[in-house]
Protein backbone atom coordinates (compact mmCIF):
# COMPACT_ATOMS: atom_id res chain seq x y z
CA UNK A 1 0.00 0.00 0.00
CA UNK A 2 1.21 3.38 -0.67
CA UNK A 3 1.91 5.35 2.25
CA UNK A 4 3.15 8.86 2.34
CA UNK A 5 4.66 10.58 5.29
CA UNK A 6 5.55 14.57 5.83
CA UNK A 7 7.74 15.82 8.22
CA UNK A 8 9.50 19.04 9.05
CA UNK A 9 7.08 21.57 10.46
CA UNK A 10 7.25 23.11 13.42
CA UNK A 11 6.93 26.49 15.27
CA UNK A 12 8.65 29.72 13.89
CA UNK A 13 8.54 33.25 14.11
CA UNK A 14 7.42 35.47 11.15
CA UNK A 15 10.00 35.91 8.69
CA UNK A 16 11.69 32.60 9.19
CA UNK A 17 11.65 29.58 7.01
CA UNK A 18 10.90 25.41 7.71
CA UNK A 19 11.69 23.18 5.50
CA UNK A 20 8.76 19.97 4.90
CA UNK A 21 9.58 16.83 3.48
CA UNK A 22 6.85 14.00 1.53
CA UNK A 23 8.42 10.77 1.68
CA UNK A 24 6.63 8.08 -0.73
CA UNK A 25 6.93 4.47 0.15
CA UNK A 26 5.73 2.08 -2.40
CA UNK A 27 4.52 4.41 -5.13
CA UNK A 28 4.84 2.65 -8.71
CA UNK A 29 3.52 5.10 -10.88
CA UNK A 30 5.47 5.80 -14.09
CA UNK A 31 3.94 9.58 -14.48
CA UNK A 32 2.92 10.90 -11.14
CA UNK A 33 2.56 14.73 -9.48
CA UNK A 34 2.96 15.09 -5.77
CA UNK A 35 1.14 17.81 -4.51
CA UNK A 36 1.77 20.22 -0.80
CA UNK A 37 -1.78 20.92 0.70
CA UNK A 38 -2.42 23.43 3.67
CA UNK A 39 -5.87 23.96 5.58
CA UNK A 40 -6.10 26.30 8.52
CA UNK A 41 -9.04 25.72 10.92
CA UNK A 42 -12.02 27.68 9.80
CA UNK A 43 -10.77 27.80 6.15
CA UNK A 44 -10.79 25.06 2.75
CA UNK A 45 -8.21 23.40 1.90
CA UNK A 46 -5.55 25.03 -0.41
CA UNK A 47 -3.05 23.49 -2.99
CA UNK A 48 -0.32 25.07 -2.33
CA UNK A 49 2.81 23.76 -5.00
CA UNK A 50 2.64 20.78 -6.80
CA UNK A 51 5.26 19.16 -8.79
CA UNK A 52 4.93 16.61 -11.38
CA UNK A 53 7.39 14.00 -13.21
CA UNK A 54 8.23 14.41 -16.93
CA UNK A 55 9.95 17.98 -16.29
CA UNK A 56 6.50 19.92 -15.71
CA UNK A 57 6.95 23.70 -14.72
CA UNK A 58 6.01 23.47 -10.80
CA UNK A 59 2.44 24.84 -10.19
CA UNK A 60 2.33 27.53 -6.84
CA UNK A 61 -0.72 29.14 -5.20
CA UNK A 62 -0.41 33.19 -6.12
CA UNK A 63 -0.79 33.20 -2.18
CA UNK A 64 3.38 31.62 -1.62
CA UNK A 65 4.72 32.61 -5.24
CA UNK A 66 8.14 33.58 -4.82
CA UNK A 67 8.40 32.57 -1.06
CA UNK A 68 7.59 28.75 -1.50
CA UNK A 69 9.88 26.18 -3.61
CA UNK A 70 9.03 22.37 -4.03
CA UNK A 71 11.19 20.11 -4.96
CA UNK A 72 12.20 16.12 -5.65
CA UNK A 73 14.55 14.00 -5.08
CA UNK A 74 13.70 10.92 -6.70
CA UNK A 75 16.65 8.61 -5.71
CA UNK A 76 14.96 9.25 -2.18
CA UNK A 77 11.50 9.51 -3.12
CA UNK A 78 11.07 12.40 -1.44
CA UNK A 79 9.29 15.62 -2.18
CA UNK A 80 10.24 19.03 -0.58
CA UNK A 81 8.52 21.98 0.56
CA UNK A 82 10.99 25.22 1.19
CA UNK A 83 8.95 27.66 2.99
CA UNK A 84 10.82 31.09 3.24
CA UNK A 85 9.79 34.54 4.50
CA UNK A 86 7.06 32.46 6.21
CA UNK A 87 3.92 34.72 7.45
CA UNK A 88 1.31 34.24 10.10
CA UNK A 89 -1.27 33.27 7.66
CA UNK A 90 0.68 30.36 6.51
CA UNK A 91 -0.08 28.71 9.54
CA UNK A 92 -2.30 25.53 9.16
CA UNK A 93 -1.61 21.57 8.40
CA UNK A 94 -0.01 21.46 5.72
CA UNK A 95 -0.59 17.93 3.59
CA UNK A 96 1.09 15.75 1.01
CA UNK A 97 -0.83 14.11 -1.54
CA UNK A 98 -0.22 12.32 -4.52
CA UNK A 99 -2.07 11.08 -8.04
CA UNK A 100 -0.79 9.83 -11.07
CA UNK A 101 -0.49 12.45 -14.33
CA UNK A 102 -3.63 11.27 -15.88
CA UNK A 103 -5.74 11.34 -12.82
CA UNK A 104 -7.50 14.56 -11.49
CA UNK A 105 -8.24 12.95 -7.88
CA UNK A 106 -5.37 12.41 -5.06
CA UNK A 107 -5.90 8.87 -4.13
CA UNK A 108 -3.02 8.74 -1.88
CA UNK A 109 -2.56 11.51 1.48
CA UNK A 110 0.05 11.96 4.24
CA UNK A 111 -1.17 11.96 7.77
CA UNK A 112 -0.02 15.81 8.01
CA UNK A 113 2.79 17.77 9.22
CA UNK A 114 1.39 20.97 11.32
CA UNK A 115 3.25 24.56 11.05
CA UNK A 116 2.99 27.72 13.31
CA UNK A 117 4.14 31.00 12.46
CA UNK A 118 3.91 33.91 14.73
CA UNK A 119 4.21 37.53 14.68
Amino acid sequence: QVQLVESGGGSVQAGGSLSLSCVASRYTASSACITWFRQAPGKEREGVATICTGGLRPYYADSVKGRFTISQDNAKNTVYLQMNSLKPEDTAMYYCAARALSDVRYNYWGQGTQVTVSS
